[in-house]
């Protein structure tokens, strides 16, 4: 890498003495910091496209994949693989973070967003419980479980990466880059679930239209692989390597000198996974089965508030380079606290507008936390560890209470028979993630180290 191409701005300096501090103590131009952008961007944007498509399509899996049942069972039979693939995430984060500290970021990237889109590709290929029978969901399941591995390393390693290039001041606003891609993976793909239902029949969504979604990961794929392979190390994974720092055995320094870390990472993480999960994926089907609202609405109402989202959530990573991680993430967890309860209770007979206006707040709430955490989790780990900690951290929490969180609410709403119990379950995981944030320091105004 030619260092006037790429290096220009000296900044505070990281802990690695000699000649490295001068990789690790400057930024990249505007021009490496757009294609590390880019790059970040589209592997998030393809990962989460895959969720969103499977999420919206979920009534319509229930049925392809699984034998004939009431609907509550067929639905509750998808989300059970939808969560049993989280189960292999913390697996994942585990050897992704391995990679990642040991080999550099854009080597774990690179081939994290291969395996994705191979195996989303694949889901559009697979046979339907009519053709093969229980071997369908069976299929559906193993490639679930090698998306999960997959997808394990991508939110964790994009923010890692572009935390690593951006300048001071900057980190909040440039790793709110990776949040907006997830919501714009969601974003597409309300898009495009809504069209096919307001422009396909039943039948042809049955028969055909639900593998639509997924045939599209394949150029998706190709082309951020492509961009990703092009780019180059970061700055300090560099600075590392020039010092001969890079850790060979990054897990075990993790779990022996930074648990305390791991847990409050962890525990800000759960209203993350939580909140992402009931707020953008599991919404449009609790007010199409709950509700009585009809897809197409639900899914338009929820293309709306993803757009506002999106714009939102730069502003939220901008206010944490001002007013600080620690703030913005408590702030989050009392805002949740006090209006996820009402806000569940008030689309109870809502109109449309409503709805939409609703969904539009709940979205707001969550750039709060979703704008600051990819930062924030970046700066609580040092440089040798920091794709591990994150990783293994960021995908526990959503193994355990992301994923399962559709799952959790539809058996809540069975158990209780009460519509308002996802509110009180995104409650408690606020209650979480607010004692885990206490006990942290603030990180945004500290070099990364």
């Amino acid at each position: 890498m030619n260092s006037k191409e790429i290096l220009r701005t000296p900044t505070q300096l990281g802990n690695f003495g000699g000649g490295s501090q001068a990789a690790a103590g400057r930024v990249a131009d505007p021009a490496i910091l757009r294609r590390a952008a880019v790059a970040s961007f589209i592997g998030n944007f393809v990962e989460w496209f895959d969720y969103a498509a499977y999420g919206y399509l979920a009534t319509i899996i229930a049925v392809v994949f699984f034998p004939a049942s009431d609907k509550t069972t067929g639905l509750l039979s998808a989300y059970a693989i939808f969560a049993i693939s989280f189960i292999i995430r913390p697996v994942g984060g585990i050897v992704w973070g391995h990679v990642g500290d040991k080999f550099g970021r854009r080597a774990a990237l690179s081939l994290s967003i291969l395996i994705m889109s191979a195996s989303t590709f694949l889901i559009a290929l697979l046979p339907t419980y009519q053709q093969v029978g229980v071997l369908a969901p069976i299929l559906l399941l193993v490639i679930r479980l090698v998306q999960g591995f997959s997808a394990s390393g991508e939110y964790a390693g994009a923010s890692a990466f572009l935390a690593e290039y951006a300048p001071p001041g900057k980190r909040g606003y440039l790793t709110s880059i990776v949040p907006a891609s997830t919501a714009a993976g969601l974003l597409f793909g309300s898009v495009l679930v809504a069209l096919m239902h307001a422009f396909m029949s039943t039948e042809s969504l049955h028969a055909y239209g639900w593998r639509l979604p997924f045939l599209l990961a394949a150029p998706f794929g190709l082309i951020g692989r492509y961009i990703r392979i092009k780019l180059e190390e970061t700055p300090r994974f560099k600075a590392l390597e020039a010092a001969h720092h890079v850790d060979r055995t990054p897990l075990r320094h993790l779990f022996e000198n930074h648990r305390g870390k791991l847990i409050i990472a962890f525990a800000v993480t759960c209203l993350n996974a939580v909140a992402f999960y009931l707020v953008l994926s599991y919404m449009p089907t609790y007010l199409s089965t709950e509700m009585g609202v009809s897809e197409t609405q639900s899914l338009i109402a929820a293309t709306i508030s993803l757009i506002t989202y999106i714009g939102l959530i730069f502003l939220m990573g901008s206010l944490s380079d001002r007013l600080g991680r620690k703030t913005m993430l408590v702030l989050a967890s009392l805002a949740f606290m006090a209006c996820t309860v009402p806000l569940f209770a008030a689309l109870s007979g809502a109109g449309f507008v409503k709805i939409v206006l609703i969904q539009i707040l709940f979205g707001a709430l969550l750039t709060m936390n979703d704008g600051t955490l990819p930062c924030f989790l970046s700066e609580i780990f040092p440089t040798h560890v920091r794709y591990s900690g994150f990783a293994f951290s960021f995908n526990s929490a959503n193994a355990l209470f992301g994923g399962t969180a559709p799952l959790v609410a539809t058996w809540l709403i069975g158990l209780s028979g009460s519509k308002m119990a996802p509110a009180w379950y995104l409650v408690g995981a606020a209650t979480v993630a607010l004692v885990g944030m206490l006990l942290a320091s603030e990180t945004a105004k500290a070099p990364l180290d």
